[in-house]
């Protein structure tokens, strides 16, 4: 199975990913990126567009704090026909939003960061990890 073939699968599990209705799949950092190289799958909004393996290793280290216990991304849709799309990423973490920002180089800097889930969204099952609570990076 391919790179392309495997996260189609993964983000369907649940149904279209394209339907609202859906919950929305929440990828570990190496389900999105393992052999993700499309530009716009995140972060589109950047200019210049940061390659997905700027991103991973930045999720990489941030997922290696001792404050962090897990980061989850939220696919949006699969209109594209090579990768899937998030404008959001899930910090699970017991850091400040404050602390969260500073995370962020300049170039890969999120238009906002606030703390918890999308409320009137559902999400695949997932329990946040205990001491933690989820704190959402956004790109618009």
């Amino acid at each position: 199975m391919d790179h392309r073939q495997r996260i189609a699968e993964r983000i369907s599990r649940l149904g279209d990913p394209n339907d609202p209705n859906t919950p929305r799949p929440l990828l570990t950092i190496d389900e999105f990126f393992d052999g993700n190289d499309f530009p716009g799958s995140i972060g589109c909004n950047l200019s210049p567009a940061p390659s997905p393996d700027r991103f991973y290793s930045l999720f990489k280290t941030i997922a290696s704090r001792p404050d962090v216990k897990d980061i989850r991304i939220r696919i949006v849709d699969f209109d594209d026909a090579d990768w899937p799309f998030t404008d959001t990423v899930f910090v699970m973490t017991c850091a400040s939003v404050e602390e969260v920002k500073s995370w962020f180089d300049a170039d890969l800097a999120p238009d906002d960061v606030w703390e918890g889930f999308y409320p009137d969204e559902s999400c695949e099952p997932y329990v946040v990890p205990p001491g933690t609570r989820p704190v959402a990076v956004w790109w618009d």
